[in-house]
């Protein structure tokens, strides 16, 4: 069974995450580990009014974020790959200069390491001169960033249809396939096709 890890942190966008891991609720042949931080829990309460666990599903592995003994904080546990979604910008200055506060730091340093896909799905804006040169360093180590900005050629008609959008580019960089938005060039991309 290929395992996955979602890392949520405290920025806005629970409405991403929410989407990925509902995929991963489809997929019972895909494993999934979850680890929030407090702030991303804060975030998910707010924007969503749920729960860690009521986000993820009944078949998510959830993980504490002072947990360092977890198995996702070893580079033995073998996974496919990691998303933190949405990643902050302090999320991406830990995971970028290796100096992890958290579960969900430690993990993504693991994956770098390990040589796995990890996805960075960033969300702030304006960035400052401090967040791009982090995202650089990042993206240096290894990471793929993915700017939490959805797009409109499939013309989305709700909140919700941005968020597929956005994390189908996600599950495609990730090779898993998916029917959560056409792709352009596609029927119903808005290209004509």
């Amino acid at each position: 069974m290929e395992r996955y890890i979602i890392g949520i942190t405290g920025a806005s966008g629970m409405l991403y995450a929410r989407e990925l891991l509902a995929y991963f609720q489809g997929r019972p042949e895909l494993e999934v580990h979850v680890v929030a931080s407090e702030a991303g829990e804060q975030v998910l309460r707010h924007e969503l009014g749920l729960s860690l666990p009521e986000l993820a599903g009944p078949r998510a592995v959830l993980y504490s974020p002072g947990d360092f003994f977890a198995p996702i904080a070893s580079g033995s546990f073998a996974v496919r790959a990691m998303v933190v979604i949405p990643c902050t910008m302090g999320s991406l200055a830990a995971i970028a200069q290796g100096t992890a506060r958290h579960l969900v730091h430690r993990a993504a340093e693991v994956t770098l390491k390990e040589g796995r896909p990890l996805v960075l799905a960033v969300r702030e804006t304006p960035l400052s001169r401090v967040h791009l040169r982090n995202l650089l360093a990042a993206a240096e180590a290894g990471a793929a960033i993915f700017p939490a900005m959805p797009a409109f050629y499939h013309h989305p008609r709700t909140l919700t249809d941005l968020a597929r959008g956005f994390v189908g580019r996600i599950l495609d960089y990730l090779g898993l396939e998916h029917d959560l938005a056409p792709r352009w060039g596609e029927k119903g991309s808005g290209d004509g096709g």
